[in-house]
């Protein structure tokens, strides 16, 4: 990734509110883009869109992408040469809860953002974030290619593999024709400051901590390829680059995760943190029954690594560290758009 090829570029992105997308709009605000946002308003209180100060250098619009006339407005008025598309219900477990809206979300809501990019002129690439779970799960060792086939057996799961096929169906059908490079992202579990996420891992397990109360871990032996939320931001913002540059060959699907020795148990996830904490963390296993959630997930990202020149950076327990020390800083009344900057610059000097 080339930071000065951002430097000017108009970048619309939707789901700039949420956790990855403040990331996100951070890093290319430092990079000197011209950002324009597409969101609901922040899920939680505190949220990191409002901490780390993101509205500040960008064009923030609220709005749903389920409301096709209002997106389609919102990204002619931001007039963008490139899409990033983040906006998406994230959760399991409320997909179960919420089914409806799940679909009509991840599904329907990618229907309207490509829509839209078929009706705004100008566009040149466009990058659909998708998910990890997007596979069909066989509970295998190996991690899944990007050539394994789509599948989900809970609704977001699910809704994701919807994602896939529609990025393929619009790029068939329409966008590539029109000269409009689509490319989807998949990544693994992400993890980092400023995520404030009911039933995540690592907001879930230092909001018990803080509280002094036991945390309740619904699968800690499930296997995640867990990694910091700027990896995979890294590998979108890199993907964008080469559609921008070099057109259709890139126009795939894409895996952005860690590397296989760090899939790691939620356990293992829960005991860093608990260590780094003190003695005062505990955690217990829930009692009561649980939704199903695949027991083990790896990613495998050779066609990145060989094709994009894209590797993950920090380890599985760098990335830990990290995550804790933004929500320690925060705690003790850091200025955390700063913060969040150096964050970001450390990590792009890291080889």
């Amino acid at each position: 990734m080339n930071p000065a090829f951002w430097r000017g570029r108009r970048v619309f992105v939707t789901g700039h509110t949420g956790f990855k997308g403040s990331w996100l709009c951070l890093w290319l605000q430092a990079m000197g883009a011209e950002v324009s946002g597409y969101a609901l308003a922040p899920a939680t209180s505190p949220a990191l869109f409002a901490v780390a100060g993101v509205a500040r250098g960008m064009t923030s619009t609220l709005g749903d992408v389920r409301d096709y006339p209002a997106l389609t407005a919102a990204m002619a008025a931001a007039r963008p040469e490139i899409v990033l598309h983040l906006a998406a219900q994230p959760l399991v477990p409320l997909s179960y809860a919420e089914p409806v809206e799940t679909f009509a979300t991840n599904a329907m809501g990618t229907v309207h953002l490509l829509e839209a990019v078929r009706h705004v002129p100008g566009i040149k690439a466009v990058v659909v974030v998708s998910s990890d779970k997007c596979y069909e799960n066989r509970e295998q060792d190996q991690g899944y290619r990007e050539t394994d086939p789509m599948g989900g057996h809970d609704p977001y799961s699910a809704s994701k593999g919807c994602t896939e096929l529609i990025v393929a169906s619009y790029r068939r059908s329409f966008l590539a024709a029109q000269g409009v490079a689509v490319a989807s992202a998949r990544a693994g579990n992400v993890i980092g400051g400023g995520d404030w996420t009911a039933s995540r891992l690592v907001p879930d397990v230092l909001a018990a901590f803080a509280a002094g109360s036991p945390v309740t871990l619904r699968n800690p032996g499930a296997i995640r390829p867990w990694q910091h939320v700027l990896e995979p931001l890294s590998g979108y913002l890199t993907l964008a680059q080469k559609l921008v540059e070099e057109g259709d060959a890139w126009a795939e699907g894409w895996n952005f995760g860690p590397a296989d020795s760090d899939a790691k148990t939620v356990a293992w996830v829960v005991e860093q943190l608990a260590t780094a904490w003190g003695p005062d963390a505990r955690w217990a296993v829930a009692a009561e029954a649980q939704v199903h959630e695949a027991r083990i997930l790896k990613l495998d990202c050779g066609k990145a690594r060989a094709r994009l020149g894209w590797h993950p950076r920090w380890p599985a327990d760098t990335a830990v560290a990290r995550s804790l020390g933004w929500y320690q800083a925060w705690r003790k009344g850091a200025d955390m758009h700063t913060y969040t900057l150096d964050e970001i610059a450390a990590f792009g000097r890291t080889p």
